[in-house]
């Protein structure tokens, strides 16, 4: 079973719910991120990568 709590926030007294990944802009879905070999956030469903730039 997928464990969804992990992907969100969940602040009680304010009452609001936060998503903690990136939504990808091609097609909306949660976005994962993968430290090695290069940082990145990766969409398993289109294909959209966005490299993370250190130091800028």
């Amino acid at each position: 079973m997928a464990e969804r709590y992990k992907l969100y926030e969940i602040d009680y007294d304010a009452g609001r719910i936060k998503l903690k990944n990136k939504v990808c802009p091609k097609c909306g879905r949660v976005m994962a991120f993968h430290k090695s070999p290069v940082p990145r956030w990766h969409c398993g469903y289109c294909g959209y990568v966005e490299y993370v730039r250190e130091g800028k």
